[in-house]
């Protein structure tokens, strides 16, 4: 039996029937407009430009509008009336309030006119830099409500989904054995009905997050496409040459499947890939590292890495020898030699479980092959 389990007389809060109403569309405002109140809602990030006169016939006492453009004569009536209201910040090259995931269109817009340089995914790396270093804590509290955005934002999109995390190091190149993979694990687990989240980057999360945008096509396709991202090897020397050749598969194969990912402009040399459909991106590693794991509910699968990927694996048994988020969920390394040898990660861990629920739910397997049906062992077990 395990020596840890959770305690039980631990008090919950009560839920609040009163629960804040999120309106994150026109359509959403509309339809609470009708009513006549807003009050209790959090209207966020909708442009109500075009919604004056129903700013100014509506109740909107005890309303929060989070990053929401109105015109000057609506802005001062609906404070007046006892909203709070947070404005768009000026001059961001990022929006704090957003509503919605990132998608790689988004993160790379301009890329093909002006460069990577000049895309919103660099400057807000570049602003990030630029306000850590000036210990600036205005530039901190947004960094913080960004954070926090993306991280409801990304509960929305996931809610009810079987998510599995893939984890792996960053300097994997393109046209490598281990790349393909990696692509072919993606696939597979898109395949099996999971929803695949990796940490966004590189190497072998880019592979994981393409092999699950392959999983509608027929096997040839996703080997055509390793073909050609092959040419543009690594994000080194050129970020823009390394995305575009991304966004040339996803235009030869436009109906990919979707993923998510978890990048953070924490490490301004791990680029986003453009394969995952969602990408929460944050400010905080640490939020980025814990929300990545808390999600992935349905198990965490290990290639090969470095010490990013030590951290996380361990970042991962903590919960699950603890019991802190219920049930242990299943951890899968892959490789036998990297794990036993190079980094001699599995004794440790074969040793913390031992005698606690989580032996029974991690496993240690030489290729990525096995890993659909470890996992499946492992979530009955």
């Amino acid at each position: 039996m395990p020596t840890h389990t959770p305690p039980t007389d631990v008090p919950h809060p009560p839920q609040d029937p009163r629960k804040a109403r999120k309106i994150e569309t026109l359509e959403e405002f509309d339809e609470v407009a009708l009513s006549g109140s807003f009050a209790g809602c959090r209207v966020q990030a909708v442009d109500l430009t075009e919604r004056t006169f129903a700013l100014l016939v509506t109740d909107t006492a005890q309303a929060v509008f989070l990053g929401c453009p109105m015109e000057p004569q609506a802005l001062a009536h609906v404070r007046a009336g006892g909203a709070l209201v947070f404005p768009p910040i000026p001059d961001l090259p990022f929006d704090p309030y957003r509503a919605a995931p990132y998608t790689p269109d988004e993160l790379y817009a301009g890329l093909a006119e002006d460069g990577y340089p000049a895309t919103p995914d660099a400057l807000t790396h570049a602003w990030a830099q630029r306000t850590a270093a000036e210990e600036d804590v205005f530039a901190s509290m947004l960094r913080s409500i960004h954070d926090d955005a993306v991280s409801v934002a990304l509960d929305d999109r996931l809610r009810g989904q079987r998510v599995v995390g893939v984890m792996g190091g960053h300097a994997l190149r393109r046209g490598t054995a281990d790349y393909e993979g990696a692509a072919r694990l993606g696939r597979a687990l898109a395949r099996e009905g999971l929803t695949v989240v990796t940490g966004g980057g590189p190497g072998a999360m880019e592979a994981v997050n393409l092999g699950a945008y392959a999983a509608p096509y027929d096997d040839v396709m996703l080997g055509k496409a390793l073909e050609l991202l092959a040419r543009t090897p690594s994000y080194h020397p050129s970020v823009g040459d390394w995305a575009a050749a991304a966004f040339a598969v996803r235009e030869r194969w436009p109906d990919g499947g979707p993923s998510c990912s978890l990048p953070t402009w924490f490490y301004g040399h791990e680029p986003s890939n453009p394969f995952a459909a969602h990408i929460g991106k944050f400010f905080a590693n640490a939020t980025r590292e814990d929300g990545l794991l808390s999600r992935s509910t349905s198990g965490v699968v290990f290639l090969p890495g470095a010490a990013g990927t030590v951290q996380e694996v361990f970042e991962a048994a903590t919960p699950n020898y603890y019991l802190s988020r219920g049930a242990p969920v299943p951890l899968v390394l892959v490789d036998r030699a990297h794990w036993t040898e190079e980094l001699p990660v599995w004794p440790l861990l074969e040793a913390l479980a031992a005698g606690e629920a989580m032996a029974a739910r991690i496993a240690l397997v030489d290729g990525v092959d096995e890993v659909p049906q470890a996992l499946e062992r492992l979530a009955g077990a």
